[in-house]
């Protein structure tokens, strides 16, 4: 860790040997990122794209939307932090993302803080090595803005640090930060309520590491603090009509109409690919049949970390040994019950490789994972073991170098596919500015090219939401709808062959090929000479 040391006429910090090799494999992570960003991958997609133009509006319009636009349970954290330089900026994909890359960074420096204070040095430079590298998977939930994970991951080990810090009396202005522990944790709530699990047990951490805290000037800051960061929810609650609170919401999208998956599909969903995949282990393609191996060892590792965990709380010699020692306990808690709600839902089962980003916040769980094979591979270098203890630190050894070569060859398979994103993303700016350059203001196109589309050409294209029978779909920003709605001539933005375009082909008749004004990549741009709405 930072050491302050004073000299004669000079003052600097000086870092031990992991803390160095912890800040050098952190900046290579960050550097990582950093050139991901610039080059925007993973691609961008009209999902992301909202969170942009809610940035735009704030910025620009004095908006304050508190959900995404459309919904009642995401929070626009995001967007808000991106407001500043896309509204400075212009709408960037690079400049939208770079408040999640400084996320990222804090994140991994917390959880260095975190793993060395719970565990040990060498093992917080070891988890920071494995969060430098990144899968597509992984990737993708640390840099799109897409709502949530990025953000309350670094908040919720910001909070545990906050409960072992107040537990080992190492806090002189208490009231502050059980007050800082409250925001972020109503921040968080708001922002995602996936991580309500973590958010549980850093919790019941708190009230049970300072109990004392609770109470007077500094309980009444942690309320406080917490009202204040969930505000926005309980304001936009308040006034939602029947079944469209967050809650109701929140429950719909977590159930699917149709045949109940059976347990064993949803553990094999939720464990043999969401697990490895939410780790970096596997590419976004799917895991190997070798891959899988990492869901029930990430299981046996839990039990074996609670093990390790209640033994250290018995053997603990004073109250701040037992502190850490039950904040190792919530580290597995808060994975369990992350675990248990995902393979709860049907989710887990019907689409493994889209829904494993709800798997995401198992990273904050990562040191407390790794710290049994961490202990029996240190345990059997030392002199006078037995030989029973070295076969077993020599295998943990080699299962902690099976999930970094797995890890490694992840992030080597994502960034060989780097080239095949650009493409595909060049081809996305392409496309707007075939349709500003065309003179088109006003287009209709499917979901997955509208928004994208609208933040592309800096809003002024806008885009109505069409499905495959050219009637209405899912429009998030209903101004945009309207506004093409009251156009004369809109154009259409399709993807070749699309039952879209089939059914616009159909009914422009023999002046179909008349309509294309260009085709570019996988999408044609048509402007018929009428207004064609079928739904009216």
């Amino acid at each position: 860790m930072a050491t302050p040391v004073r000299r004669p006429g000079r003052w600097r910090p000086t870092l031990d040997r992991p803390a160095l090799v912890a800040l050098l494999l952190g900046l290579a992570g960050v550097g990582y990122r950093l050139a991901l960003t610039l080059f925007t991958v993973p691609g961008s997609n009209s999902d992301e794209a909202t969170f942009g133009l809610a940035a735009l509006h704030i910025a620009h319009r004095h908006e304050r939307p508190v959900f995404l636009y459309g919904q009642r349970y995401m929070g626009m954290l995001e967007s808000y932090l991106a407001a500043p330089l896309v509204g400075w900026a212009g709408p960037s994909w690079p400049v939208l993302r770079l408040p999640l890359l400084a996320l990222y960074a804090i994140f991994l420096w917390l959880t260095y803080r975190l793993t060395r204070r719970l565990f040990s040095p060498w093992l917080a430079v070891f988890v920071v090595g494995l969060l430098a590298l990144g899968s597509e998977r992984v990737v993708r939930d640390q840099l799109t803005v897409v709502g949530g994970r990025p953000e309350v991951k670094p908040a919720v080990v910001a909070m545990l640090l906050i409960a072992v810090a107040l537990g080992e009396r190492r806090v002189r202005h208490r009231w502050l930060a059980t007050g800082g522990f409250g925001l972020l944790a109503g921040l968080a709530l708001w922002s995602d309520w996936l991580i309500v699990p973590y958010l549980v047990v850093a919790g019941l951490l708190l009230l049970w590491a300072a109990p004392r805290d609770l109470v007077r000037w500094p309980g009444l800051a942690l309320v406080v603090g917490f009202l204040a960061g969930v505000a926005p929810m309980i304001e936009d609650n308040l006034g939602a009509p029947p079944g469209q609170d967050s809650w109701s919401v929140f429950q719909k999208i977590s159930t699917m109409p149709g045949a109940t998956p059976s347990w064993p599909e949803r553990l094999r969903g939720g464990l043999l690919e969401g697990v490895p995949l939410a780790g970096g282990l596997c590419p976004s393609s799917g895991c190997a049949r070798w891959a899988t191996w990492f869901g029930p060892l990430y299981v046996a590792l839990l039990v074996a970390a609670a093990a390790l965990g209640l033994v250290a709380y018995r053997r603990a010699a004073d109250a701040a040994a037992r502190v850490r020692a039950v904040a190792r306990l919530a580290l597995v808690v808060g994975a369990v019950l992350t675990l248990l709600g995902y393979v709860h839902s049907a989710l887990s089962a019907t689409d493994p490789l889209g829904n494993a980003r709800y798997l995401s916040v198992l990273q904050i769980s990562l040191p407390a994972v790794l710290w049994p094979l961490w202990l029996a591979a240190t345990y059997a270098v030392r002199a006078g073991v037995g030989g029973a203890a070295r076969v077993g630190g020599a295998a943990a050894g080699l299962v902690l170098a099976a999930i970094t070569a797995a890890t490694v060859a992840a992030t080597v398979a994502f960034v060989a596919a780097a080239p095949s994103i650009r493409a595909e993303e060049r081809q996305a700016r392409e496309l707007a500015d075939t349709v500003r350059g065309a003179g088109l203001h006003e287009v209709y196109a499917d979901y997955w090219t509208c928004n994208r589309l609208v933040f592309n050409t800096g809003e002024t294209v806008a885009c109505g939401v069409l499905v495959g029978n050219l009637t209405p779909g899912q429009n998030r920003y209903l101004p945009y709808w309207r506004r093409v709605g009251r156009a004369e001539r809109p154009g259409y933005v399709l993807a070749i062959g699309s039952p879209a375009e089939r059914t616009l082909r159909l009914l422009l008749g023999d002046g179909a090929d008349a309509a294309v004004l260009a085709e570019i990549g996988d999408h044609r741009v048509y402007h018929p000479p009428i207004a064609l709405r079928p739904w009216r």
